[in-house]
């Protein structure tokens, strides 16, 4: 359930600096960066796009038109060790589809925000750039969001600057994760932050443990690891894909079963797949398919798990 705050009160706040308008806040909006005018916004990192993610949208869509502000760039700002993403880039805009039946039938639409651009924010100066920059109506963020410089500023701070600024203003409870899986008779905690809510982390955590049963409860569908067809070998129902070839993080090394095989998004039919250090085998259950003809002329292949 989301606790809503708003206020209808006048935006007379001036930009504190010029130096605010000379980059662009969403990197893949146009220079009048209109793309969310009126809109409202969800704010987060959205790495899993898992259930967690997916509520705070709920919310966005009802009370307005949805967006997801996610940033992007973090970990190379502030030297964090590169991984793969959960989601790969190409996938995004089908996940957040999926979403449309619970959005009242409406996409919800992702821009990205460089968190260079905004790292050395204030918070009062991250919300101006919302309301006078960005022009949105309202935000959407987890009881947990941290914003502003060295993340000084909480979720309610946000609030009270978004009732300054007419701006409303929902903070939703995490989601939590009812289903904890245990291994050996016992509940790993993932790290000091977590509280057992679903999260990205807890996502990562199951993919390396190779359970992508309980990957799908956190995500809400099944995980999907894309492949670009750059290089690979195929002979009749196998084909075979270097582990170079992987748009996002996979499930940890091993034999998987029942999944499923999609070319450019479209359903080719169950498989069994096993991954090594150096490669992903597909081998194709139905036997009047051929491995050639089904990826000729395709960009990317995906595997389903589970």
């Amino acid at each position: 359930m989301a606790r809503v705050f708003s206020s209808g009160g006048p935006q007379d706040t001036n930009l504190g600096s010029e130096e605010m308008r000379k980059d662009k806040f969403l990197i893949d909006c146009g220079s009048d960066q209109e793309c969310v005018l009126g809109g409202i916004v969800a704010l987060g990192k959205f790495d899993a796009l898992h259930t967690g993610h997916r509520e705070l949208v709920i919310q966005a869509a009802k009370a307005g038109t949805p967006f997801l502000l996610s940033f992007v760039g973090i970990a190379e700002v502030l030297g964090w060790e590169s991984r793969p993403p959960i989601v790969a880039q190409c996938d995004r805009k089908r996940v957040l589809s999926s979403w449309a039946p619970y959005c009242g039938n409406e996409v919800p639409l992702e821009y990205q925000v460089q968190f260079s651009i905004v790292r050395h924010l204030t918070p009062r100066q991250f919300v101006e750039k919302l309301s006078k920059e960005l022009k949105v109506s309202g935000v959407v963020a987890g009881e947990n969001y941290r914003f502003g410089y060295k993340a000084s500023g909480d979720a309610s701070e946000l609030v009270r600057l978004c009732r300054e600024y007419g701006l409303a203003a929902f903070i939703v409870s995490p989601v939590m994760d009812k289903n904890q899986r245990s291994y050996n008779g016992a509940y790993r905690s993932i790290n000091s932050s977590d509280k057992g809510q679903v999260s990205s982390t807890r996502v990562r955590h199951a993919l390396a443990l190779g359970d992508v049963d309980y990957v799908a409860e956190l995500l809400g569908r099944k995980h999907r690891l894309v492949l670009s067809l750059d290089k690979q070998f195929c002979s009749q129902k196998r084909i075979l894909v270097p582990r170079s070839c992987m748009l996002n993080q996979p499930p940890k090394d091993g034999a998987y079963y029942n999944c499923t095989v999609l070319v450019d998004d479209k359903l080719i039919g169950p498989a069994s797949v096993v991954i090594d250090t150096e490669n992903i085998n597909i081998e194709l259950d139905d036997e009047s398919l051929e491995a050639q003809d089904i990826i000729l002329d395709h960009q990317f292949i995906g595997i389903e798990f589970g």
